[in-house]
């Protein structure tokens, strides 16, 4: 499985110019690009300097020089891309020369206001910029993981299904209410409590997927498992 994870890609993008290593990263990078601004934020930058500087790192990044340096026996994409931000910062003289690396490009789009807007519902300034970015690094992937799943079942004509049980997903949904849902679906509540099961199983696969994209070591993925889920209690 490893063989052809995202962060494998990662890395040979350091090498090889191919479509699919471009692919991969430029996912990635796509994906993830908010926790990184939010950590920039909270390490004191306006939201204009915060948008600069986040989409000058991502230009350099995928310029060659970023990629140039992954190894995937550097462990987790999430560690190494937050160290590759750090350093970047550090070398930043003003403002003004966050772009010119990547020749005034934007690869990322970043919605400075709707960032904003996310930024402004953060935890208290009390969170340090690193376990903000964990923070948001696990809620970015588990946000992604639930739009897979739901395209899964949305493919098969069942994403009305998804959509009524997708509380007893995420644990929002109250004991006792799957009789409720199974009437509003027209089905047994064990009809219900198997779909649960089901979807709760694909939950899971999914989400120790994702993480396996961004780890070097199958062996991580536990660990990794662990330190988001952590991340989502601050």
């Amino acid at each position: 499985m490893f063989a052809t994870t995202r962060w494998s890609l990662v890395v040979r993008a350091g090498d090889e110019k191919t479509t699919a290593s471009r692919a991969a990263l430029e996912t990635l990078c796509s994906t993830y690009w908010y926790p990184l601004y939010a950590y920039v934020r909270r390490r004191g930058h306006d939201a204009d300097a915060a948008a600069d500087l986040t989409q000058g790192f991502f230009a350099a990044f995928l310029a060659s020089d970023g990629v140039a340096g992954a190894r995937q026996d550097r462990g987790r994409f999430r560690s190494y891309l937050l160290a590759s931000l750090s350093h970047y910062i550090s070398n930043q003289r003003d403002k003004a020369n966050a772009l010119k690396r990547g020749g005034g490009k934007t690869p990322i789009p970043i919605d400075t206001a709707g960032a904003e807007t996310r930024y402004g519902m953060e935890p208290s300034h009390e969170v340090t910029p690193e376990r903000l970015f964990d923070r948001r690094w696990a809620l970015t992937l588990l946000d992604a993981v639930l739009s897979e799943l739901r395209a899964e079942y949305a493919k098969r004509g069942r994403g009305p299904l998804f959509d009524r049980l997708k509380p007893f997903l995420t644990g929002d949904g109250e004991r006792g209410m799957q009789g409720k849902a199974a009437a509003d679906l027209g089905l047994s509540e064990g009809a219900v409590k198997v779909a649960v099961h089901r979807m709760r199983a694909r939950y899971r696969d999914l989400i120790r997927r994702h993480i396996a994209d961004t780890v070097s070591d199958p062996e991580e993925v536990d660990q990794e498992l662990r330190d988001l889920f952590a991340a989502l209690s601050v």
